[in-house]
């Protein structure tokens, strides 16, 4: 007990011998720094002069990123060539170009050993556009463990840095590699293809720049779906913090996993593609043309790919949107009106309609959407209905037929059919008839 006493004491007075050490290089730094409002810079280089990078660890690998000027793409060299991401590698370049010190620690070290610097854990050496090249090093963390100890090479002084900046410049090729399994630049995609639930589907751009749907059939597609499927696309990315034992893993679930999806993109630079199964944990795994290796992926992507055509098809009958109609006509059996706007007034037959009235009806065809898709069931139309709108640009006609207790409609100049929900279609009809003539507000009595 007394000896293990004895280690205990030894321990905590090393400690303090440290915190005194610290303690007192800080105090004679204190004492001879000059005056000043800032701390000092331990690096200042123009962010556009960087043109190579290299990470040397002491206890691991060596990175070298590379570019050719200010606006081309960084490139890892070593330990071997990877498309390095450019986000990531924007951060590092912004961290080292002006990397400013917490203290100064010393203005003349004579003996950098103390510091950890004689053999410093990290060092950064920095080639600008003229061929000259700045070291970085860092050493030790501090006694206190608020940060390390750096300096420059050919520079005497030590400083000390935040253990932020020492984590914002300590990255391996795996932390500054591209992770994207798919670089498509989603501003420049023209198709989409995806193969799931025993289907394949493509969607392209018209001439309005909106998505349709180009096969098995040209179809109206749901824009904000396919949209969100270029999203999750674009967003799925590789897990560079797993072992090489998860990774062998990972190989083997992909090869004897469930097909999920296999998803074409294509822009200017070409086609990419994307392969998704599941196991039967439900864990997805993905294979990229673009990317070496087998993924595990977020369940979110891997849900987002297992859909099938009817999940894209815009189920709304009409496509005016929140850019309400300038004229509404309403057929319901024998009775048939047809509305005008002017200005903010509606008409009918030169009579002022109620506005409040109309927007409802407006409101319900605008809400009207299938509930299923079918190939067949329509029949003799009961309703007929067609809005204009974007200036009369966008003039959408639609019938609904009724069999039996059931609801079918379809779009003019569309070979699809749309089953539709009962009550929504009741509604509508309710709408059109308690449309009414604009009464002007009576005028109060004085008292």
């Amino acid at each position: 007990m007394r000896i293990r006493g004895m280690l205990v004491a030894l321990l905590v007075l090393a400690a303090l011998g440290g915190a005194v050490w610290y303690s007192n290089k800080a105090k004679k730094a204190e004492e001879s720094k000059p005056t000043s409002d800032t701390t000092p810079k331990v690096l200042s280089i123009p962010e556009d002069q960087f043109r190579q990078i290299e990470i040397k660890k002491r206890d691991g690998e060596t990175t070298v990123v590379k570019r050719d000027s200010a606006g081309s793409p960084w490139q890892i060299t070593a330990p071997k060539p990877l498309n390095a991401d450019s986000d990531a590698m924007s951060s590092l370049v912004s961290s080292l170009a002006s990397l400013s010190s917490d203290r100064l620690i010393e203005e003349k070290a004579g003996d950098v050993g103390g510091y950890g610097l004689a053999s410093p854990s990290l060092e950064i050496a920095i080639t600008t556009a003229g061929g000259k090249v700045h070291k970085l090093l860092v050493g030790d963390d501090t006694p206190t463990g608020g940060g390390a100890f750096v300096r420059t090479a050919g520079d005497p002084r030590v400083f000390t840095i935040a253990s932020y900046n020492k984590t914002g410049l300590d990255k391996t090729s795996k932390d500054l590699r591209d992770k994207r399994l798919l670089t498509f630049d989603s501003e420049k995609l023209s198709r989409v293809e995806l193969t799931a639930k025993k289907q394949s589907f493509e969607f392209g751009k018209n001439a309005q720049n909106e998505w349709t749907i180009l096969k098995p059939r040209p179809l109206r597609a749901d824009g904000g779906q396919v949209e969100e499927l270029v999203r999750k696309l674009k967003d799925a990315k590789m897990d560079t913090s797993i072992s090489d034992d998860e990774a062998k893993k990972a190989v083997s679930a992909f090869g004897s996993g469930a097909m999920v999806a296999v998803a074409r993109v294509t822009d200017a630079a070409g086609t990419q593609q994307i392969e998704v199964r599941k196991d039967k944990s439900n864990n997805y795994y993905a294979k990229s043309s673009v990317m070496e290796g087998v993924h595990k992926i977020t369940s979110d992507l891997g849900d987002g790919l297992d859909k099938g055509l009817d999940d894209f098809r815009n189920k709304k009958l009409f496509d005016f949107g929140f850019n309400d109609p300038t004229r509404v006509s309403f057929r319901d059996g024998a009775k048939n009106s047809v509305f005008v706007k002017g200005g903010d007034k509606w008409w009918l037959n030169g009579r002022q309609m109620d506005s409040a009235s109309l927007q409802t009806l407006v409101d319900r065809l605008r809400d009207l959407a299938s509930i299923k898709f079918v190939e067949a069931g329509f029949t003799a139309p009961v309703i007929d209905a067609s809005a204009t709108s974007k200036d009369g640009k966008l003039v959408e006609k639609v019938q609904i037929s009724k069999s039996g207790n059931s609801y079918f409609a379809r779009r003019e100049n569309e070979p699809a059919v749309y089953e539709l929900d009962g009550k929504a279609v009741e509604e509508l009809q309710k709408a059109a008839g308690e449309v009414k003539e604009y009464q002007p507000p009576k005028d109060q009595k004085k008292k």
